[in-house]
């Protein structure tokens, strides 16, 4: 192994020297614990520490960088207290996640490090909205996102790569290669000769460097980031190395010829690097010994804190507030004149001037620019403020979904527009496991409003009119909005760009042209989680959203002989529960209405509630009115039996006759 150490002086080689042994010595005393069964599980690095001490020490302290299980050199290097990283590891409530994940499954802005999640390649995208947040701002600065050789197999390698070579972004994605996802080697993986070679498909540049030799990772990333910055391009650096542990040390090593052990032994990035620092004089067994002291004191000090640390003590009130990030906007009540809107036009001027109340809030999404998207929803949007907030994407609904989140670490609002609600099943790993969840694991917000074009009942066949949000609203941290009005449309999206946590937000494409409505000229919002009354009534009650509502209330003029409380819920997460309590005490009986399918609907939910807290007021069964259990057909006639509204006045009728 050969060392440049070209421009570096002694003590900034020592300096190196001291972060490469840091994360082994941690390591070693972890991999002690663990046969002690003081501690429960650990993913080992050893072997691999020359990569994310070298990359970390390459970039500045206020870059961000996306680390996975084997980068505890990341940690270290960006200065992380070890007492508090093992109340981490411990799943101690002083740790950086409150106890609520487990090792490196955590972030820390302080640190400018985004805590990685089990699905690994979500994390590459995550650097793209970051680099992109850099580009806006004009910043000379990029991100550095990991991955392992298994990850770049995963689909969301390929997007996040595609997105920021298409977009310019100034992104390092460094790919961790040591021969093996988990037990599955390489060969079983790619067939190319190289993970760099996968770059060029993408039209940027890739290089191979040996990933043991701490030296030319700093030089190699320094040079990188210098490249990026100045070329406003990404660019994929393999270092090829090895774990000489298991994946994780349950899973041993017997998959793995011994040969390769003796191979990589020889290439041991630290007891090569030390025994070029003695040979150049830089260092010597004195020196190296004063250094193992003061870090294996740091280690033990911090094991003693840790230790200490009494098991966290589960406060149900804290853990549901932790959820959400708060709210602190209190909702702007409509004034002023008002116009005739149709629904469209009533998304479009939310859009249009929650723009122009945050120069933060950027758009995207396939066609949306130019084009206006495939509803003509953004239509003049691009025009009025221009390409770089009005974005227009790959079809890459994983990365897109990412890139809102690592906009939203860098203090962005975004939204992303699903081309059609069916499309976001491509999307759905980010949506569900990193936006919904990252305020709960640690405290930091996706500040992100996804648009659903969502219904059927246009003859769209069973990939363009699915109604799934029930999907989501079964799901803690994401917000589920669901309006059928233009004036409701129009405040309720205003409130989801002020909102600072992850909103769902659906748009019934049949509503689009076909209503309008009286809706405020001047910036006004709704608050979220509150239902609307349509109707008071004394009969039956109907409550229902979207679609729902008009099925209800064209039901409703058609028997003027039934008194109908009908109940637009609006918004589906969180559900208001008084208004639904207090429709069930006014009439007694009950009809769920929804469009989407019987059988998980959202339905259940609110008729099991109901049983369950409002019973003494029920003089029936609570009845579900929903669509049949079957794929959305083509046809129209189909379509129409297809749909909830079919049977609606069969379900009124059963009800009627308690």
């Amino acid at each position: 192994m050969k060392f440049d150490k070209s421009g570096l002086n002694d003590s900034q080689l020592i300096n190196i020297y001291t972060e490469l042994l840091r994360p082994r010595m941690i390591e070693e005393k972890m991999l002690l614990l663990l046969r002690q069964g003081r501690i429960s599980k650990w993913f080992s690095g050893i072997g691999q520490e020359a990569i994310a001490v070298g990359a970390t020490l390459a970039l500045d302290n206020d870059e961000y960088i996306m680390p996975l299980h084997r980068n505890l050199g990341v940690f270290t290097a960006r200065k992380m207290p070890f007492s508090k990283l093992f109340m981490q590891w411990q799943g101690r409530k002083e740790g950086f996640s409150k106890g609520r994940e487990r090792s490196f499954h955590f972030g820390a802005n302080e640190y400018h490090i985004c805590g990685m999640i089990s699905h690994l390649g979500p994390q590459l995208a995550i650097a793209d909205g970051i680099a992109l947040a850099h580009k806006l701002k004009k910043e000379n600065k990029i991100s550095l996102a990991f991955s392992g050789d298994g990850g770049t197999s995963e689909g969301d390698f390929h997007e996040a790569l595609n997105v920021a070579a298409v977009w310019g972004l100034p992104v390092i994605f460094v790919i961790e290669n040591n021969g093996y996802g988990l037990s599955t080697p390489s060969s079983e993986q790619f067939i190319c000769d190289k993970i760099a070679d996968k770059a060029k498909g993408f039209g940027m540049k890739g290089i191979t460097i040996d990933g043991n030799n701490i030296l030319e990772v700093i030089k190699t990333i320094t040079e990188a980031r210098l490249y990026c910055i100045n070329e406003q391009k990404p660019i994929l650096v393999e270092c090829m190395t090895f774990r000489m542990r298991g994946h994780e040390e349950a899973s041993g090593v017997k998959y793995v010829p011994k040969e390769l052990f003796e191979e990589w032994a020889k290439k041991d990035p630290l007891a090569n690097f030390e025994a070029f620092l003695k040979k150049q004089d830089v260092i010597d067994e004195v020196g190296i010994s004063q250094i193992k002291e003061i870090i294996q004191k740091e280690i033990e000090d911090g094991l003693a804190l840790g230790f200490a640390e009494p098991p966290v003590t589960a406060d149900t009130a804290e853990e549901v507030t932790d959820v959400y990030a708060p709210l602190n906007i209190t909702p702007t009540a409509a004034t002023g004149p008002v116009t005739e809107r149709k629904f469209i036009q009533a998304i479009s001027d939310a859009m249009h001037q929650s723009m122009e109340r945050f120069p933060n809030l950027v758009l995207m999404g396939q066609d949306i620019a130019g084009y206006g998207g495939a509803f003509k929803v953004t239509d003049g949007l691009m025009q009025h403020f221009g390409k770089e907030r009005v974005r227009n994407t790959p079809l890459c609904e994983s990365a897109i979904v990412g890139t809102a989140l690592g906009l939203s670490i860098k203090g962005y609002k975004s939204m992303m527009e699903m081309q059609f609600a069916d499309f976001v099943t491509v999307g759905f790993n980010q949506i569900i496991n990193n936006l919904a969840k990252i305020h709960y694991r640690w405290g930091q917000n996706a500040d992100v409003v996804i648009r659903m074009p969502t219904g059927a009942g246009v003859g769209a066949g069973p990939f363009h009119s699915q109604s799934n949000e029930a999907w989501f609203a079964h799901t803690p941290g994401l917000k589920v909005v669901y309006p059928s009005t233009p004036e409701d449309a129009k405040g309720l999206l205003i409130a989801a760009f002020e909102d600072p946590n992850p909103v769902m937000f659906f748009e019934h494409k049949a509503l689009y042209r076909s209503i309008s409505g009286q809706v405020p000229d001047a910036y006004y919002s709704i608050e979220i989680g509150k239902a609307r009354q349509v109707s008071e009534g004394t009969d039956i009650s109907i409550i229902t959203y979207g679609m729902g509502v008009h099925w209800a209330t064209a039901y409703a003029a058609q028997h003027p002989e039934t008194s109908f409380d009908i109940v637009d819920l609006r918004t589906l997460l969180p559900l208001d529960y008084p208004a639904i309590e207090a429709s069930v005490k006014r009439t007694g009986k009950v009809v769920i209405l929804h469009e989407d399918c019987l059988t998980g609907g959202i339905g259940g939910e609110l008729a099991a509630w109901i049983a369950e807290h409002c019973f003494q007021w029920l003089d029936a069964p609570v009845k579900r009115c929903a669509s049949l259990d079957t794929p959305v057909p083509f046809a129209i006639e189909l379509e129409q039996n297809f749909l909830a509204s079919a049977r609606l006045h069969q379900v009124i009728e059963e009800i009627s006759m308690y």
